[in-house]
């Protein structure tokens, strides 16, 4: 791990920097590293907190999405954090939209990218099998444009996770939890700047998914990464962080008491 993981009580987190508040939320097979570009790229100059979401700490009864929307309302109380610009990769785009439809006050800015929400394919459309490395080898190189980002490392991080009947049994829990939870209906009730940036060879969140964002989100713009899958800030980040640094910029922070 690159950076510090502060750990405090059921809470793991990274916190680097000073200034604004940008948090930033993984998905279903995410990890912390996801945002590495990320952090190195606006640590200079924003706060950048991401939090572990117990995704595989979950009881499978309560393994959904309203656990992880209460684990989140939960860690931001505990931090006293306000005034978020929330960006949330895959299943974090989802949380981060239910946590703003609760929250709207907290939240000034929001980024998604091949966010769930809408539609999606889970693991290429199929659940994890267990025991088979080169099934996970071929599911997670398959949410990449380019199959070399999916490296050992990240390759050997979700076989270990798969490997487990209770960890397995969660991802499908909040996989379900995730599918059922369309949001079309209550998009319009998101009123503050909405980024979208999805990769135009996206395979589980297809970039029509994208359109539909931007269309039911009426202050959303939408950019599209060519030669990219389901993680942007992952497979191009340089281009992910330009488009991120404009957006920051052509809404800055209003200040709220």
């Amino acid at each position: 791990m690159k950076y510090k993981v502060h750990v405090e009580g059921d809470f793991r987190y990274i916190d680097e920097g000073q200034g604004e508040n940008l948090l930033l939320l993984h998905g279903l097979f995410g990890a912390l590293s996801n945002w590495d570009g990320v952090i190195d790229n606006f640590s200079s100059r924003y706060r950048v907190i991401i939090p572990v979401l117990p995704i595989y700490e979950l009881p499978p009864r309560k393994a959904g999405l309203e656990a992880l929307l209460e684990f989140l309302e939960n860690f931001l109380a505990a931090k006293n954090l306000k005034n978020l610009t929330l960006l949330g990769n895959s299943l974090g785009g989802h949380v981060a939209l239910l946590y703003t439809l609760k929250n709207p006050e907290n939240v000034q800015r929001l980024v998604l990218t091949g966010s769930s929400g809408l539609f999606e394919n889970s693991m290429g459309g199929s659940f994890p099998k267990r025991g088979s490395y080169d099934y996970i080898a071929e599911r997670v190189s398959y949410t990449f444009y380019d199959p070399q980002v999916a490296t050992r490392e990240l390759i050997d991080e979700v076989f270990e996770v798969t490997s487990s009947i209770a960890k397995c049994m969660s991802i499908v829990g909040i996989a379900k939890s995730a599918q059922r939870h369309n949001l079309a209906k209550e998009l319009d009730k998101i009123r503050i700047p909405t980024l979208l940036v999805w990769g135009l060879n996206d395979t589980i969140t297809p970039p029509y998914v994208g359109h539909e964002f931007n269309r039911l989100i009426k202050d959303s713009e939408l950019h599209f990464i060519d030669k990219c899958c389901h993680a942007p800030m992952m497979e191009h980040p340089e281009k992910f962080n330009r488009i991120l640094e404009q957006f920051l910029k052509n809404h800055t922070l209003v200040e709220v008491a």
